[in-house]
Parts: C-alpha cells; structure tokens; sequence
C-alpha cells in the first residue's frame, strides 16, 4: 500500500517541477531587455508593460497575480514615483566636466602667454646687452631714477652709523647709571669720603638723565630715517623695477612688430601682424602708464625728503649740542619743540606675546 501510493505523488510532483519550468521560460520570454528598459527610463513612457503572470496565480500556487504585475511594470509618465526611487541613475555633475575642461583650457592658456612674453623679454635682454637690439631711454627720467638709488645707499649708511652710535651711546648711559649706583653704595660705608661720593653720584645721575633724553631724540632720528630710506624710497623703487621691466616688455614687442613689417608680406599672413600691433599698443599704454607714474613718484618723493631730513637734521643737532654742552633745559626744549615723549622709566615694558 505504501509503494503504490508513492507513484502516484512523485508523478505530481514531477508534473508541478514542469509546469514551473515552462512559466519561468515564458516570462522571460515576455520581459523586457535592456534596450527597452533604457527608452522607457529616457522617454517615461514604457514602449512595453510586463503583465504576464504564472498560471494558476488564482488558485495560490505563486501568490496574488497584481502583486507580481506591479513588480515587472514600470511607472507611466504621468506617475508621481520618480525616476531615482527606482533605482535610475542621476547625473548630478553634468557640469563639472565642462568647467573643469574650460578651466584646464584657461590654465594652458595663461601658461602659453607667459612663456612667449618670456621668450620675448629674453631675446630683447640678450640683444640689448650684445648692442644688437635697441633700446628706449628716457635720459632726463633716467638720471633721476639713478640719483634716487644712489642716494638710497647713502642715507643707508647714514642709518647705519646713526644705530651704530645710538648703540654705544645706550652702553654709555648704562654704564653712567651702574657707576652713579657704585658712588651711592659707598657713600654709605665710607663716611670719610660719603661728601666725595655723593657728588660724583650726583653727577652720574644728571648725566644718565640727560642720555636718555639724548637716546630719545636719536631714536627718533633713526626710526624716521630708516622709514624714508626703507619705506619711502622703496615704494619708488619698486615703481621703478614694474617701470623698467614694462619697458622690456615695450621694446620686446616694438622689435617684434618692425620685424613683421619688414619681412616679406607674402610670408607673413595679415592677422599675425595685426594681432602683434595690438598687442604692441598694449605694452605701449602700459609703459607711459609707469613712466608717468615714477615721474610723479620722483617728484613727491624729492620734495618729501627734503622736508623730513630738514626737521630731523635739525633735531640731532639740537639734541647732540646741548647734550654735550650740559644744557639740560635746551635739551629738553629740543625734545618738546618736534614733539618727542620720552618712555617712563616705571612703564612696564611688553610682554613676550606682544613682542
């Protein structure tokens, strides 16, 4: 009884295993490929609507038909599912290529016009400095732009020596206020001498003094020189090295367009010479721009030296004279009259943070 009834139930089955073989081949006979799943993404309007379900779905063999029909049908245009629920891929950096090939772009082309702007200046250099190649001068601006530079170095040394002095001069004064406190401790232990001692303290006291006033007043002279010589005057001189290195630029490309315009026209094409005469008025305008630009800047420069070298001049000789002098009240006059405040001996200098 037990063998008779096992054929009949493994036929079944076998018979069940064949008809789900048959149903799987079919829908994916139906199903859409992967050309007609691109078009109905791109278009939103699917060319082909999967609805084919397993046989015998009604009976519960498979599960419910419209839950399988609507996992094998795409959304209708007019649907509010959107595209990237399921599952489309999105192209959130459309613009990043064009903008990074247009930067790139940008890049060589800056790249492209130094190096010919380069190229140019140097062949200009070389040939300016073999006497092959000629060059703008401008003698009157010329002359003024090499007293400045020399007169530059001067006022260098000039600061230079005034530290120097200002240097030693502070060593004096510490070695006065040392000296002047020697005298007043042995003023104390010595009583035989303490008259002695306490007028030569006295003495190093006035002294120390009047040094520190005198310290300020030199001070003062060197920081205001050291502001024309390495302030001032450089601004200018930094005018002067755009002025100088547009002039190259000037001159390089003036030899660039005689060149075109005495070669062979039927060699050189039209718009080559054209865009080398556009580009030599550019350097043109640049170059009167900086020219007139040092002018002004020389002359400014002239009538503002003259102006503080004549105040600080006067100070330093002031000062030196009624320092060494012992006129204390002159000295005093001196640093009242330009307006100079000495520091306090009980202010509290900066911190090493501020510093």
């Amino acid at each position: 009884m037990m063998m008779a009834d096992s054929g009949p139930a493994h036929n079944g089955e076998s018979k069940a295993n064949d008809t789900f073989e048959q149903d799987l081949k079919d829908i994916l006979n139906d199903g859409q490929d992967l050309t007609d799943v691109h078009n109905t993404v791109q278009s939103g309007s699917p060319n082909k609507i999967m609805t084919s379900s397993f046989p015998g779905a009604s009976t519960g063999n498979f599960g419910a038909q419209s839950g399988l029909t609507r996992s094998l049908t795409m959304p209708p245009a007019t649907s509010n599912i959107s595209l990237s629920s399921q599952g489309a891929p999105q192209n959130n950096g459309g613009d990043f290529i064009p903008k990074t090939v247009h930067a790139a772009q940008t890049k060589l082309e800056t790249i492209k016009h130094w190096s010919l702007n380069t190229i140019k200046c140097t062949k200009q250099l070389i040939s300016e400095k073999f006497g092959k190649g000629s060059k703008t001068v401008d003698l009157e601006l010329e002359n003024q732009i090499e007293s400045l530079r020399d007169m530059q170095r001067k006022y260098s040394n000039i600061l230079r020596l005034a530290r120097t002095l200002t240097n030693h001069f502070y060593q004096v004064v510490q070695t006065q206020r040392a000296l002047g406190e020697a005298f007043s401790e042995q003023s104390q232990r010595n009583p035989e001498l303490q008259e002695e001692f306490s007028y030569n303290c006295e003495t190093q006291r006035n002294l120390v003094k009047n040094g520190e006033v005198l310290l300020g007043a030199m001070n003062f002279f060197t920081s205001t020189v050291n502001t024309l010589c390495n302030k001032t005057m450089e601004d200018t001189i930094l005018t002067i090295k755009n002025y100088e290195a547009a002039r190259l630029e000037y001159d390089a490309y003036r030899s660039d367009v005689e060149s075109l315009q005495l070669g062979p026209r039927d060699s050189t094409p039209a718009q080559r010479i054209e865009e080398a005469q556009r580009k030599f008025e550019e350097h043109k305008a640049k170059f009167e721009k900086l020219r007139g630009d040092v002018a002004i800047k020389l002359k400014f420069l002239d009538e503002n030296r003259v102006k503080v070298m004549h105040k600080q001049l006067l100070l330093f000789h002031n000062a030196t004279s009624a320092y060494f002098t012992g006129n204390a009240t002159a000295l005093d006059a001196t640093l009242k009259q330009f307006n100079i405040k000495l520091k306090s001996a009980n202010t509290a200098g900066p911190s090493w943070l501020e510093q």
